[in-house]
Order: structure tokens, then C-alpha cells, then sequence
């Protein structure tokens, strides 16, 4: 299918406007309010207490993030996604909000993998790595012997894996090449792959600004699952171009539904 193969047009956003920026700093400041504590929080109780038993905080993070920041939140499953088999998910990579947009959408106890470099950020990457999340060395990949080792125990624990095979946030909002990485670890781990596609965050906000604009509706579309069991060497580039297929389908279909013509302050959203 080769959905969004580099035929369609990267989207602009319209230009900010003074009122844009007071908005998006007013929206800084609360967030910051409500990111600072509950991140503060989480961080020593992650290093006192297992993941599982702090599911419900995790959870009000993320539903108070996305509360502040503007937007109507819906998640779309596939009825194929069972709540009790941990999965690779393989989300696109749109903004630093993605992981809160995706974690409340299933049951399931996701544990993320992020530069060993990004635990140094104040209060986030305190957190990421209190609760322990997977470092990876940049350029290295995910496969070393160390990294796979603590992968393959979060799975043990009946955990679920999240990465975002563009190994980088897209700068024209579309979904750009799948790293083949991610597809190697999900077969080594014998983990089935559940596409994400979450349409809405560009507009929120994008790579290169911190600008943010509310007023959007976020969706989360997940799976159908792909099994990795049985799958060689050669068949892992297709899987990864299936997931992708899958992944771009759901935004290129959302901008054809929904255009930015570059003017009013939502972009021409409705």
C-alpha cells in the first residue's frame, strides 16, 4: 500500500499571532504547575514502590496533561488488542506529548525507551528514569546485550514495550521511514506489534517550536496487532513496512479530512 510515501505535501501551519503566544504561555505556566509536582511525586514513589502499584497516578498524569493542554481526547482500539498480552507498540512521533496521549488508551502498563542523554532533563527525565524506563545510547540502538536484558525483563512482568520507530519527531507532520530496530526487538522478544497512529498533536504542538495551540480534538487509534513469532531476518523489513502502512493511513487520511488552509487560529481546523 505504501501509504504517505513521500507523495503528499508536508503541512504548514499558520503563522502565530501575538494572542497565539499569550495563549501558549498561559498554557505553559499551568502545565508547568501540574507537571512539576506530579513529577516530583512520581519520582520518589517510583523509587520506593513497584510501577504496577502506582498505575493510577501514572494515569491521572496523563489525563491532567491533556486537560491542560487544550484538547478533546478520544481513543479508537481494535477489538483484536487484548488487555492481558504485552505488545510492542510502535507509535509516530510527533511532539513531546505523545507518550501521555497514548498511555491512558489501553490497560496496558507501558514501559518506554529514550536516550540515555534525555534522563538528565529536569523532573521528566528524573521521572523516566526513576520509573524505569529503557536508555538506549543514541546511534547504538536498542539491541545490546544490557538494554535487551531489561526488556526482556519488563515483558516478564507482563509489561508492554512503547517506541516510536521515526527515531525522530516529524518536522512536516507526516509519518516519515520506520527504523527496522524496534521490528528486530519485538520478534527477539516475542512480542505481537500494535500500530499507533495519533492524529491531532501536530497542531498542538511541533518540532522546532514551543509554541502550543489548544482547541483540537487528539486521537489514538491502536492496532490491529502483527505477530513477530516465527518471523526470520528477511521478514522483518516487511513487517515494519505493513505497521507503517498502517500508522500513515490513519494521518494521511486525517489531513485529507481535515485541511490547514493557514488561516484562523486553529489553522482552519473546525
Amino acid at each position: 500500500m505504501n501509504a504517505g510515501r513521500g507523495d503528499d505535501a508536508p503541512v504548514t501551519l499558520p503563522a502565530a499571532r501575538p494572542v497565539d503566544r499569550a495563549v501558549s504561555a498561559a498554557m505553559w505556566g499551568a502545565g508547568l504547575s501540574w507537571l512539576v509536582p506530579m513529577l516530583s511525586t512520581m519520582t520518589v514513589a517510583h523509587r520506593l514502590l513497584p510501577g504496577r502499584e502506582l498505575e493510577p497516578l501514572n494515569r491521572l498524569y496523563c489525563w491532567g496533561q491533556l486537560k491542560l493542554l487544550g484538547v478533546r481526547w478520544r481513543a479508537e482500539v481494535h477489538p483484536d488488542v487484548d488487555p492481558a498480552q504485552p505488545y510492542m507498540f510502535a507509535q509516530n512521533h510527533t511532539n513531546h506529548f505523545d507518550h501521555v496521549a497514548l498511555y491512558n488508551a489501553t490497560p496496558h502498563f507501558k514501559q518506554g525507551i529514550e536516550l540515555n542523554k534525555h534522563f538528565d532533563y529536569p523532573f521528566y527525565g528524573w521521572f523516566m528514569k526513576a520509573r524505569g524506563t529503557i536508555g538506549v545510547d543514541q546511534g547504538k540502538g536498542g539491541q545490546t546485550p544490557e538494554v535487551m536484558a531489561q526488556m526482556r525483563a519488563e515483558v516478564a512482568r507482563g509489561h508492554s514495550i512503547l517506541g516510536f520507530p521515526e527515531g525522530t519527531r516529524t518536522v512536516s507532520g507526516r509519518v516519515g521511514p520506520f527504523r527496522r530496530g524496534l521490528f528486530f526487538i519485538a520478534r527477539d522478544l516475542g512480542l505481537p506489534v500494535c500500530p499507533v497512529a495519533v492524529t491531532g498533536m501536530y497542531e498542538v504542538m511541533r518540532k522546532g517550536s514551543a509554541l502550543l495551540r489548544p482547541g483540537g480534538v487528539v486521537t489514538v487509534h491502536v492496532g490491529p496487532p502483527f505477530a513477530t513469532a516465527g518471523l526470520g531476518d528477511e521478514d522483518v523489513p516487511a513487517l515494519a513496512e505493513r505497521v507503517r502502512d498502517v500508522v500513515a493511513g490513519h494521518v494521511d487520511r486525517y489531513w485529507a479530512q481535515h485541511p490547514l488552509n493557514g488561516s484562523g487560529p486553529n489553522g482552519g481546523r473546525p
